[in-house]
């Protein structure tokens, strides 16, 4: 009977043994081919969970919104990730713009003297916005900047600091270098959407990344994905073998001159220019300005308007080979682009022999112009997602804050204003553009790291290098000119 037993308790290790064996075993296994049973048992032991996101949805329900913000605004702000990735390069530029006020600071002076310069003024204390006008611009630029400004409240809720700020919405710049010349010069602070060589204007991203409701152009995320998708109904080489451009030429000079290279009976410089009649696409229903339907070129065409123009990012995104007539203005994230990597340089002085010769080069040259086109179409993709757009705003205002020499104050003329006061009165396409826009939860994570500032060694050689590719094709440009 000892005996018995004694066998019966051996086999009963044994077995127990070769169970744990084979469990271990499996274990093992399940680790290397990804056994979805390990990953249930284990995922809670192996990871941390991830807390559940904060929905923050519009309050349209509790009495008058049109005139009062919710008082349960969240200031706090908790980030799942801690941890900041790298800004792209172009937020550099920030110091940049900022530079003509990090010896003085801003004074409470210099910000009234900007007042003259403004459409509205914009304060922010404590978590919450205010809103001071003086002047209605053009359509609904200064709304959907406001809106813009308010998101970037609900995206990082309680980190923005507290400040006063100017911000003029026309095309181009208004506070201007010569202007405020002298070592006792007072210089007015004026945040704008585009700057200029030989203007102070701090810059700012435009209103379209929130839709332009005038233009039938939707928020910037769902019109990258259109223009992304755009891009791929065709392949590259299959396009038609032509620059193509689509715009109002009556707003400036260099846009009518442009219409010159048009083909014609004597000429054909190899570009396909049609005019954009925005009254009869509002009354048609905007049938032939759709962008997601316009990457159906190789080459697409670049150029200012009155200033900077908006399409920029439009026409980046369409893995077309920009021809990027050379600009005056810029915005804020184009000064970081290079020549022959993310666009093909043309000459405003000379359009229709440059634009024909970059056609032609590219239809020659089939693989670099595709790749040309796509390195500034991944650019845009990488680079100017609406993160990256809250970011950007996010350390230029902070760092704008920093240079404040006066306490933020709400002028009796000013509005508290707040995505309640501003989008549940709204009705039709203003109304469903807000509300596709709206942030709708805090950000999971924290900003970006901001990059130093360029010191003037690097930021000279930069510089040069940009001048450097262009010169290297006009030279090329010339060639056939000159045989």
């Amino acid at each position: 009977m000892i005996k018995t037993w004694a066998s019966t308790t051996v086999v009963l290790c044994f077995c127990i043994l070769l169970l744990t064996g084979a469990f271990i075993c499996w274990i093992d296994l399940s680790v290397i081919v990804g056994s979805p049973i390990h990953d249930k048992i284990f995922s809670s032991w192996s990871s941390p969970k991830i807390p559940k996101k904060i929905q923050v949805p519009l309050n349209c329900t509790t009495g008058n919104l049109t005139e009062t913000c919710p008082v349960n605004y969240s200031t706090t702000f908790q980030p799942y990730d801690s941890s900041p990735t790298s800004c792209p390069d172009y937020f550099r530029w920030i110091h940049e713009d900022l530079r003509p006020w990090k010896s003085t600071g801003i004074s409470r002076d210099a910000l009234e003297r900007a007042k003259a310069h403004a459409h509205f003024r914009l304060i922010i204390i404590g978590g919450k916005a205010y809103v001071e006008h003086y002047s209605k611009p053009y359509q609904t630029r200064d709304v959907f900047t406001v809106w813009g400004i308010l998101q970037l409240l609900r995206f990082y809720p309680g980190k923005v600091p507290d400040l006063e700020l100017m911000f003029w919405c026309e095309d181009k710049p208004v506070i201007f270098k010569n202007n405020h010349q002298g070592p006792n010069a007072t210089l007015p602070p004026v945040f704008h959407y585009c700057g200029h060589d030989d203007a102070l204007d701090i810059v700012f991203p435009d209103w379209t990344f929130w839709g332009w409701a005038e233009t039938n152009i939707r928020p910037w995320t769902s019109m990258l994905e259109g223009i992304r998708k755009g891009s791929k109904r065709m392949n590259w080489t299959e396009r038609e073998p032509y620059a193509f451009w689509r715009g109002n030429p009556g707003v400036a000079p260099s846009r009518e001159d442009l219409m010159k290279c048009n083909a014609s009976d004597k000429h054909d410089w190899g570009v396909r220019l049609y005019i954009q009649d925005w009254a009869k696409e509002t009354e048609e229903g905007y049938k032939n300005s759709n962008l997601e339907d316009q990457c159906t070129h190789r080459y697409k065409i670049y150029i200012e308007g009155a200033a900077w123009s908006v399409s920029e990012k439009y026409i980046l995104a369409c893995d077309s080979m920009t021809l990027l007539i050379k600009p005056d203005y810029y915005d804020f994230f184009m000064r970081s682009m290079m020549p022959m990597q993310h666009y093909w340089p043309i000459r405003p002085t000379n359009k229709c022999y440059d634009l024909k010769f970059a056609v032609e080069w590219g239809n020659n040259h089939i693989d670099k112009a595709q790749k040309i086109g796509k390195a500034g179409s991944k650019y845009i993709e990488k680079n100017l997602k609406m993160r990256d757009v809250y970011d950007y705003m996010f350390h230029l205002l902070n760092e704008y804050a920093k240079l404040l020499k006066l306490k933020p104050r709400i002028p009796v003329g000013a509005k508290e204003v707040c995505s309640e006061t501003m989008a549940c009165a709204k009705e039709g396409i203003e109304k469903e553009y807000m509300m596709e826009s709206m942030v709708m939860s805090p950000s999971d994570r924290v900003p970006c790291s901001l990059p130093p500032p360029y010191d003037s060694h690097d930021l000279k050689a930069f510089l040069e290098k940009q001048e450097r590719m262009r010169r290297k094709v006009e030279m090329r440009d010339d060639q056939p000119k000159r045989s």
